[in-house]
């Protein structure tokens, strides 16, 4: 099914393409395509959702401004004044230079200056909200399940058999081994780290509203991630743990008079939530840059000839369906590789655990 709506998305944008193309033949000029733009406008974050296009209209979904300003306090407004005026009350969204993109107010001099507090609901953040009620719906779906279940009644089928193998196989095959034999407390943090860049990751690979935000690969949500696995290694890491990163077991000079391994040690501690994050932000934002490249080479070569649009339509449409069917591997294996590295530093924070085990 996911293959057929793929070839169908293909197949509507084919008349587009055309019309670009037969425009620069009835004497018209061919209407530039802006990959960079296409690609950038879909990929960052912004005070509306744009959902679709019907002819000149642009359908958008216009989005809470929350401000706080030195110059007028709270100010609460919505997105769409932006549409009728470039300025409202003094607010606007800058077009260039460090806060593009972004809310800014202008100061006595002209400047443009952030205000103080900017709590605006942006497309990012309503996916959140969107995928973090979808995970409790589906949590507590399957919690209900169970429900007055006992360990000899038929395994289930279905959805929350699914969801079972999944939690098994996350569990017996990640959090356990890796973490030690403290994992059962830090199971629904891992769990619940593993379901949401999942979910997220195949909500963004949906055409339609209310998935196709880029939400992991929004550095902004892939450092929050990792700060959540940064804060469970250091604040429920035990004594072992700590003197490992004050006193390891080295000879003394490499501890004084100049503490080397002890910074050593301190800095590998602040890398692993970049590495977490710059792994997952990555990984996602490339996938999402290729699927739009690909689906973009329609428009740029019917732009140029008809003749050579029409085969390269049919290369464009094979690479956007290897894309999205590897893109769905890569869904799995970003939310796999993230709760696996944070167990993995989750366990090296309980190195007594291991002692024993050994």
């Amino acid at each position: 099914m996911r293959l057929l709506r793929y070839i169908m998305l293909m197949l509507l944008l084919l008349p587009c393409s055309g019309a670009v193309a037969a425009s620069s033949h009835d004497g018209g000029e061919a209407q530039a395509v802006d990959v960079k733009k296409i690609i950038f406008d879909h990929v960052k974050d912004s005070y509306e959702w744009h959902i679709t296009t019907v002819g000149d209209t642009h359908v958008t979904l216009p989005l809470p401004i929350i401000l706080y300003s030195s110059r007028t306090g709270w100010v609460v407004f919505s997105s769409s004044v932006f549409h009728h005026a470039d300025e409202y009350n003094g607010f606007r969204i800058s077009r260039s230079g460090n806060y593009e993109g972004k809310i800014v107010e202008l100061d006595a001099y002209g400047n443009e200056r952030r205000p103080v507090l900017d709590l605006s609901l942006t497309k990012t953040v309503v996916s959140v909200f969107i995928i973090s009620l979808l995970l409790i719906l589906i949590v507590v779906g399957t919690a209900r399940w169970y429900r007055n279940r006992k360990p000899s009644d038929e395994a289930p089928r279905g959805f929350v058999g699914v969801m079972e193998m999944v939690i098994i196989m996350v569990v017996e095959g990640v959090i356990k081994p890796n973490v030690g034999s403290t994992y059962k407390k830090y199971v629904p943090f891992l769990l619940t780290v593993f379901f949401m860049i999942f979910l997220t990751n195949l909500m963004g690979l949906l055409p339609i509203f209310p998935g196709g935000a880029n939400v992991t690969g929004n550095i902004s949500i892939a450092l929050a991630l990792a700060l959540c696995t940064f804060v469970a290694v250091n604040v429920f890491g035990n004594k072992e743990y700590y003197k490992e990163i004050f006193w390891p077991d080295v000879p003394v000079w490499l501890k004084l008079p100049v503490p080397l391994m002890p910074i050593i040690e301190l800095v590998g501690v602040m890398v692993k939530p970049f590495a977490l994050t710059i792994r997952l932000f990555a990984n996602i934002l490339a996938g999402h840059t290729a699927l739009l490249a690909f689906v973009s080479i329609i428009f740029v070569t019917m732009a140029v000839n008809k003749y050579i649009g029409g085969a390269m339509t049919a290369v464009s449409v094979f690479f956007t369906i290897f894309m999205n069917v590897l893109e769905l591997l890569v869904a799995f294996i970003q939310a796999f590789v993230f709760t696996m590295l944070s167990s993995v530093f989750i366990g090296l924070s309980q190195p007594e655990h291991h002692k024993e085990k050994h």
